[in-house]
């Protein structure tokens, strides 16, 4: 059997010792108390002095100062009673009526008229639970804290010291001057005076114009600048933002909006989305990009409108005022499609203008110039304007192109239905002229200065030519193929968005 030297046996059993004496903790110091006046009762108070008068108590670097005290001394414990101070460090200081505090535990329960002072906050409620050990204090019925010109309501709270972070459940109220929070949950940093939400939180302005919604995010106070996330919405009057994330910045009204952003205005009916976007209230605009689409909501029929981005101004109201498309535009209603490179909608009297190749598609009509200006009214179309090499092709039902040309045209419609066609200057029309059966009886080419159309059903019902007419009804054989159509004609038929999801296809 190996012996150990005896030195070595010496070293391993002096290192077991300290180890076991270093997983001791070493025992809780005890609480050091004076006053003016000590009174010994084991009757009334068997464990040890009652203090009077002055009463000072001293506890591993904590001050507590009271009128009266009960001190227990095997347990490490005192109550105390009147005018009750704790200086828990050079800015925290707790006061209250009365106060137990175990020396073991480093645990305070104060009652009754309960303050908390950390330098520029103030925490009042009835009772509260203050651990030096984990420095966090916390009240269960009801707290009000004042922080600046913050002030915070709630049923349950805790105040974490060393954070300057106040943790709130249960009816949270924060009233500023300028608006009023309510939260189910929210956090609260004294140094940053920022608001973070952790459930349904509602902002309400003073003046109730504007209101925020959000389930997560935080709200600096100070700055007036914020960031929401689920179910973020913003309201001011009678427009609303939304998307699944918000950065916003009250005071300049600076917003930007990501994923799933949605710009609704109520009095104008005109909704803006997108998958990115911001707003700029002060500067009176919005746009949108990714996806963009604009809605221009009407009760029978809305018209969706798609752009690579969307730009909207407000008027003084901050309601939509224009709306701007950028950039391979596409609009779809059941009786009404377009598309063109950039196009302007005035809320004022509903009117689009459509700019740079435009083209309208009405039921079997195709309608292009270099600029196209549609008015609405009642929701339905109105008029329509074709300014400069404009262009009307019909497709009849037997595959021939029904065709008129002109400089400019105006064009009237009952019903979202095409009507009344007038051309101004170098009128040219190819008609291909059938009987009621359909058989061809010829091919129609006239030429004039102006032109005046009607039309039953979308089916042409007269042609008025006026001055300098010229206009023959030739044989179909006696017209060939490369005549039949007229200058720069254009059959845009494929490009047509034929659902609102074709709005999005190029």
């Amino acid at each position: 059997m190996t012996r150990i030297p005896c030195f070595i046996f010496l070293i391993l059993l002096l290192s077991m010792l300290k180890a076991v004496s270093q997983e001791q903790p070493p025992p809780p110091a005890r609480i050091q108390y004076s006053g003016d006046v000590w009174q010994f009762n084991k009757d009334i108070y068997p464990d040890g002095p009652r203090i009077l008068g002055n009463v000072v108590m001293n506890h591993d670097s904590a001050f507590l100062y009271c009128d009266s005290a009960y001190i227990n001394e095997g347990a490490n414990k005192v109550i105390a009673y009147g005018n009750v101070r704790v200086k828990l460090s050079d800015t925290l200081n707790l006061y209250s009526d009365s106060l137990r505090y175990n020396g073991n535990t480093k645990i305070a329960n104060a009652n009754s008229n309960v303050r908390l002072i950390d330098n520029q906050t103030t925490l009042t409620t009835d009772t509260l639970v203050y651990n030096r050990m984990t420095q966090i204090a916390q009240y269960n019925y009801w707290g009000k804290i004042v922080n600046g010109n913050n002030v915070l309501v709630s049923h349950h709270g805790y105040y974490y010291t060393d954070k300057k972070e106040f943790f709130f459940q249960d009816k949270v109220i924060l009233i500023n001057p300028d608006y009023t929070m309510n939260s189910d949950t929210l956090m609260y940093n004294t140094m940053t005076k920022t608001a973070f939400f952790y459930g349904p939180s509602h902002i309400i302005s003073k003046d109730k114009r504007d209101s925020i919604y959000c389930e997560n995010g935080w709200y600096n106070t100070v700055l007036n600048v914020a960031r929401f996330r689920n179910r973020a919405r913003i309201y001011h009057e009678q427009t609303f933002l939304t998307g699944d994330s918000m950065y916003y910045e009250r005071t300049s009204g600076y917003g930007q909006v990501f994923r799933k952003a949605l710009l609704i205005d109520t009095k104008e009916n005109i909704l803006l989305m997108g998958n990115y976007g911001e707003i700029q209230r002060k500067e009176g605009f919005a746009y949108m990009t990714d996806s963009a689409v604009a809605v221009i909501v009407e009760k029978e029929d809305s018209l969706f409108m798609h752009s690579d981005t969307l730009r909207a101004t407000f008027d003084t109201a901050q309601n939509i005022k224009n709306v701007f498309c950028f950039y391979k535009v596409k609009f779809f209603r059941d009786n009404l499609q377009g598309m063109c490179d950039s196009l302007t909608y005035l809320s004022r009297d509903s009117s689009m203008t459509m700019y740079h190749d435009p083209v309208i598609w009405s039921d079997s009509n195709q309608l292009s110039a270099d600029s196209i200006k549609l008015s609405m009214r009642n929701g339905e179309a109105d008029s329509l304007k074709l300014f400069s090499a404009a262009f009307i092709i019909s497709k009849d039902d037997t595959g021939s192109y029904n065709q008129i040309k002109g400089r400019n045209v105006l064009a009237k419609f009952r019903n979202n239905e095409l009507y009344k066609i007038r051309v101004l200057g170098n009128a040219q029309t190819i008609y291909f002229s059938r009987e009621e059966d359909r058989t061809l009886i010829g091919i129609n080419i006239a030429l004039s200065s102006d032109m005046l159309i009607y039309l039953e059903k979308n089916q042409l019902k007269s042609i008025t030519y006026i001055d300098k007419v010229e206009s023959h009804l030739i044989p179909e054989k006696d017209v060939p193929l490369n005549e039949r159509k007229l200058k720069n004609f254009r059959w845009e038929e494929k490009r047509r968005p034929l659902s609102k999801n074709d709005i999005f296809v190029w």
